[in-house]
């Protein structure tokens, strides 16, 4: 796009879903902005080779074909028409989360079931097998799990991982919140660590399986 080389950004287009794999592995893009058609498993491609934020641009403002697009690994969307001040600040803020993975100093989380280690982004079952989250997934887990055991309301996690103008897309945190319960959660249709509070907010139960625990 034009508008962005005139901001400042380098772009580089993808032609085909081959062609977008070729550019991921040689360039390395820092975000990556994508007009799938409808095309869901175009995001999944991106997706299963790399973390970089994915911002979908789409006709499309059905709550269905939004849904559909975060759950299957995009971080942002943006309905057409747009404004291209719009579309240069969602990449600004794509890119702020990207480079703001700030190192913290918050020991490992250790349950009965898995280990979340935020510092490296690193989540291991209890047989040692590794959880596979993304950018997006990770910044809603670091949120829960810094205030374990209580609630932390829909408001703060939805302005914290996406941003003031996502304070009403509560849609977002049901999506990325049934991917995280389908890695990590024992039995995701009966969740023991991430825990919904209906109109509220949700909670993270580090305790949940112990023995003498409720669950």
């Amino acid at each position: 796009m034009a508008a962005l080389t005139f901001a400042g950004y380098t772009v580089e287009t993808a032609r085909s879903t081959r062609h977008t794999r070729t550019l991921l592995h040689r360039c390395r893009p820092a975000v990556v902005v994508l007009d799938p058609s409808g095309d869901i498993e175009a995001v999944s491609t991106i997706r299963a080779v790399t973390d970089v934020p994915v911002i979908v641009v789409s006709v499309s403002g059905e709550e269905w074909d939004k849904v559909a697009m975060l759950d299957a690994g995009a971080d942002d969307y943006l309905t057409k028409p747009y404004g291209i001040e719009e579309l240069l600040a969602r990449i600004r803020v794509a890119l702020r989360r990207s480079r703001a993975e700030t190192p913290t100093t918050a020991p490992p989380v250790t349950t009965p079931d898995f280990t979340i280690d935020v510092a490296d982004r690193r989540w291991t079952r209890s047989d040692g097998a590794e959880v596979r989250l993304t950018p997006t997934e990770w910044r809603l887990v670091e949120m829960l799990t810094r205030h374990p055991g209580h609630l932390v309301t829909q408001a703060e996690l939805l302005v914290g991982v996406w941003g003031p103008n996502a304070v009403t897309k509560t849609e977002y945190l049901r999506v990325y919140l049934t991917g995280i319960r389908h890695k990590v959660e024992p039995d995701p249709a009966h969740p023991r660590y991430f825990i919904t509070a209906p109109g509220l907010g949700l909670r993270f139960d580090p305790n949940a399986g112990r023995v003498g625990q409720p669950c």
